[in-house]
């Protein structure tokens, strides 16, 4: 009789077998917990998404974690591969790799694999003799069959169950997953799209009882699983495993740094740095060195340098701005001295986790230091993020698959679940338990990493459109195994700065150069102290949103300082936590600075004894806490989210406590200091993270203070901002532009300026084919300007629906014509061949003339057009109201009215809902009154659900204004937006 004292398991699927497998992590972990399970292989299908997590788990559990891959070509099993080593697992990540790379079908059988054992399913055994490491498996539902099939070599057989059903009855379950997967119809799966029923996992007494007949499979089985072992050191710790030097050795990489340093200490604070910019210098490099995060530091300022040798704008940020050393090698252009940034925060002895550089570029010069970065080291790969199924994503996901109609699946999400019948109440039941599941790789925003071994060493890779590797772990299991991201992200606001430089450059070229990298001129700048003070920032960066618009009054900003504790206190966390109210109250009234706890006020009394920076929270774990710096970082991360359900959290939260305790504070002092630490850490900005944000926003203040048209061109071009192009293009009015609807003459594909004219570009033409401009530019390049609409017919291969936007939009409006004549025109030259052909002649053949009668023409007619076709008028939409009122405060008068109930009418820009505590939804309005300027307004619960916003145009408002540090707002209590002029009017 077969004897098992422990369970041992191979071929397990997890969640990460994605769209087949139904078990996390933490859940198989509990299964093998419970079942006393000794050894366990993580097999998942195509996929390594799972591997280190499940060993980081494993090895906490005391189980012995074994990887591999079940190799499918859909949901048909070739074989399975087991590693006996983290070589073998190398091998198989290298060898998975390279059919997700290309596409090609996963053979039937393989001898590329090295340090494997190799387990072949019954429907597919090899043709050729077996290897020493190759098997046949065999399932309990085929023991029996087997028993009596002599050809088998019963020495090859090894008991090899597929565990992929948590039970029989998440059949149904795993069959819904595989439907969404093939996009089908639950009704239309057929055997081979799914498991088996019987692929279930099994305890130990099922296991031995199933191969009782079968001796020799088992014995193999746990000689394959005594044969293999997997070491990875996952967590606190593991060591770095980036590349280890950029020169080729240690001490040639300190020596490189050290010499990048004394040139940046000139280019930085000239001949003669002070002592202490020299000692700072000094200790950051010890601590760099010793860490060893030399090449790093090195690799960053590769990247940089490559970006500016090629004319590339950049911003360094996050927590690295914390460096003097990135500030020296023009990682960043924040100075760390003249903030007083606490580089422990950026990277100390005791700090585990890795350096942080954001290093920003615009979107098309951020594909090419991409490329630069694979191009120029070897073991590079971008790092994955897990997409999950979101809740009504899911249920609608699941509707599809039972074949409901999308407006019902619309509805019982809709419908208190009382009210639903069976069939929608199991959606639903599917939908919550999937609701969570990953469901594919994505990319994440801008990880790279660049490993000392090859990448498949700890995972293997898929091949996104753009050509370069991804991983198939995320960031958090990167950095549990020592592999540190570099961050290479795309901006627009990068390229709204790039692109008004140029535009300034051709529209003002006797203007003398600008040098955007000249902080300290900008921050000097009266004009933009000026627009500072009064938010006058629109385009400029996060400075314009409305929150950010109503915080910068409320603290009178005008200086960089401000500007960078104010880019922190914006984030949701401190708002939540009260302290952006408080931050306030003691910026504007000193008295209220007596409030805050001695040793928070001696800790930090730049911001009045606040947390608003990130490494505040190191900083109050430290000295507050009296925790150590290692255990303040556990804390800093563990507010991070994903961090924060492991048990090294939940014992330095404890020690937070006991410690407060020991110290003598009271409880509720404790608590609500810890409440401040977990309401924001996890959104507040570091400080540095925050200085290059104002420094970015300097940047745009001081082209916006004294380049206004140039640069709101620059915004329109890169799609706006926080608001729609509508918004920018007003703005540019306000500063004297004259707007001039698209030409076929004189726009370009994008938005240009020729001295204060502005001409929207062709892109704005809503349906205007891309292949159309393009024809009309390159015309219009090669042979001038188009002379009349039968010019231009003859010109460009142009259809009468194409031509028709044109007309309509005005596009035509230098021939002097009306619009309806060019149109009925239009119709006579195309209307029988739908399109020209653009075809040369040595005679252009007589054109049938046609004598109109008088057409009517209203002015309304051009702005119903620009609506349809732009999707705003380039008039004021105050001229489009049916009915004028003369009874409204203007914006520049609110002032005069605090506390006052008033009426305003705006024309709607943007809205922003929040919930308040009890989970009612409200909403904050923002506005343009008659003259241009904004009104802000607030819509509380009930006057939101009673008078809701009904989409884009003017409304009539009536409300209380209020005032709050200078900062006014309307609180609306009953609105209705008001009717435009008709045609038939």
């Amino acid at each position: 009789m077969l004897k098992l004292l422990d369970l041992h398991v191979l071929n397990v699927h997890s969640y990460f077998s994605f769209k087949y497998g139904l078990l996390s992590i933490d859940r198989l972990m509990e299964w093998a917990v419970r079942n006393h399970v000794r050894t366990l292989a993580l097999t998942d299908i195509n996929s390594t998404a799972g591997s280190l997590e499940f060993v980081r788990q494993a090895q906490k559990q005391g189980i012995r974690p074994l990887l591999g891959v079940d190799f499918r070509n859909g949901a048909e099993q070739q074989f399975v591969a087991v590693a006996r080593n983290n070589d073998g697992f190398q091998s198989i990540n290298a060898f998975l790799s390279k059919h997700l790379h290309t596409g090609v079908p996963i053979p039937a059988f393989t001898d590329e694999l090295q340090e494997c054992f190799v387990i072949y399913p019954q429907a597919n055994i090899p043709t050729r003799a077996l290897k020493p490491y190759e098997y046949l498996a065999v399932k309990p539902r085929e023991v029996t069959r087997i028993r009596f099939l002599s050809k088998l070599p019963r020495e090859k057989l090894i008991a090899c169950p597929v565990y992929t059903l948590p039970e029989e009855v998440d059949f149904e379950l795993h069959c819904v997953l595989r439907a969404i997967d093939l996009n089908t119809l639950v009704s239309k799966l057929g055997d081979a799209d799914t498991a088996h029923r019987e692929d279930v996992f099994l305890t130990k007494k099922q296991l031995t009882d199933y191969y009782q007949e079968l001796p020799e499979a088992f014995e193999n089985l746990k000689m394959v699983i005594q044969s293999s072992q997997i070491n990875f050191i996952l967590g606190p710790e593991a060591t770095s495993q980036n590349l280890k030097t950029w020169t080729g050795s240690q001490e040639s990489d300190y020596q490189k740094v050290r010499q990048l340093c004394l040139v940046g200490l000139t280019y930085r604070y000239g001949e003669r740095p002070a002592f202490t910019i020299r000692r700072r210098v000094i200790t950051e490099l010890s601590v760099i060195r010793q860490m060893g995060y030399l090449s790093y530091f090195l690799i960053s300022w590769d990247i940089v340098k490559y970006a500016r040798d090629q004319g590339y704008f950049y911003v360094g940020r996050g927590s690295g701005a914390n460096s003097v050393v990135a500030y020296l090698l023009r990682i960043t252009d924040v100075d760390p001295i003249e903030l007083d940034l606490y580089f422990e925060r950026f990277i100390n002895l005791f700090r585990k986790s890795p350096p942080d550089f954001d290093m920003d570029f615009s979107s098309w010069d951020r594909e090419d230091v991409t490329r630069y970065i694979f191009d120029r080291y070897e073991n590079v790969v971008l790092l994955a993020t897990h997409s999950t199924f979101q809740w009504r994503a899911v249920i609608r996901e699941v509707g599809k698959v039972f074949g409901v109609p999308p407006y019902e699946i619309e509805r019982l999400q809709k419908t208190p679940e009382q009210e639903l019948d069976h069939h929608a109440r199991l959606i639903l039941t599917y939908g919550d338990r999937l609701s969570g599941f990953p469901s594919h790789l994505s990319v994440h925003a801008g990880g790279i990493i660049i490993s000392e071994r090859p990448i498949h060493y700890y995972t293997a890779t898929s091949l996104p459109p753009k050509g370069f590797p991804l991983t198939h772990f995320d960031m958090h299991i990167a950095e549990d195994v020592g592999l540190y991201k570099f961050d290479v992200l795309g901006q627009r606001g990068l390229g709204k700065i790039k692109d008004a430089l140029e535009i300034i450059r051709e529209n003002q070229p006797d203007r003398l150069p600008i040098d955007i990298h000249d902080i300290k001129l900008f921050k000097e700048d009266e004009l933009v102290k000026i627009n500072l003070r009064e938010a006058k920032a629109i385009g400029c960066f996060y400075v314009e949103s409305p929150a950010m618009r109503m915080l910068l009054t409320k603290l009178r900003a005008e200086d960089y300082l401000t500007l960078v504790a104010a880019s922190s206190i914006i984030r949701p966390g401190v708002a939540k936590s009260g302290m952006m109210r408080e931050y306030i109250l003691r910026f504007r009234i000193p008295d209220k600075r007596k409030e805050a706890h001695p040793v928070l006020w001696k800790i930090m009394p730049d911001t009045y004894g606040i947390m608003v920076y990130q490494e505040d929270v190191i900083k109050v774990a430290h000295y507050f806490a009296g925790l150590t710096l290692a255990e303040a970082d556990v804390l800093r991360r563990g507010m991070s989210g994903k961090y924060r359900s492991r048990e090294e959290f939940q014992q330095v939260r404890d020690k937070f406590f006991a410690n407060c305790e020991a110290k003598g504070y009271e409880p509720t002092v404790s608590a609500d200091v810890w409440r401040q630490i977990e309401s924001f850490a996890g959104y507040a900005f570091a400080k540095g993270h925050s200085a290059s944000y104002a420094i970015e926003s300097y940047q745009s203040m001081f082209l916006k203070s004294h380049y206004p048209l140039e640069f709101m061109v620059a915004v329109i071009n890169n799609g706006g901002g926080f608001y729609s192009r509508e918004l920018y293009i007003h703005e540019a009015r306000m500063h004297g532009a004259d707007i001039q609807l698209p030409c076929v003459n004189t726009s370009e594909n994008e938005t240009i300026i020729r001295g204060k004219m502005i001409y929207l570009g062709l892109n704005f033409i809503k349906e205007l084919e891309h292949n159309t401009v393009q024809e009309v530019l390159v015309d219009r390049q090669r042979n001038g300007a188009f002379l009349s609409v039968d010019d231009f017919v003859k010109r460009v291969s142009v259809s009468l629906d194409q031509l028709s936007l044109l007309v309509r939009i005005g596009a035509f409006r230098f021939t002097g014509k009306d619009k309806k004549a060019l149109l009925w025109h239009a119709y006579f030259l195309l209307g029988n061949t739908g399109k020209s052909q653009n075809k040369l002649s040595l005679f252009d053949p007589p054109v049938k003339k046609y004598k109109l009668p008088e057409i009517e023409h209203e002015a309304i007619e051009d702005v119903y057009d620009e609506v349809e076709l732009l999707g705003f008028p380039l008039e004021s939409p105050f001229n489009l109201l049916s009915e004028k009122r003369n009874d409204c405060v203007p914006a520049y008068k609110l002032p005069l009215h605090i506390n006052q109930v008033v009426l305003v009418m705006g024309y709607l820009v943007a809205t922003k809902h929040t919930s308040t505590s009890k989970g009612d939804r409200m909403y904050f309005g923002t506005f343009l009154d008659e003259a241009g300027d904004f009104i802000d307004t607030v819509h509380f619960p009930p006057v939101a659900k009673k008078f809701p916003f009904t989409g884009k145009g003017i409304y009539l408002m009536r409300g209380k204004v209020m005032e709050e540090f200078d900062a006014i707002s309307v609180e609306v209590n009953a609105m209705k937006r008001l009717k435009y002029m008709t045609m038939e009017m």
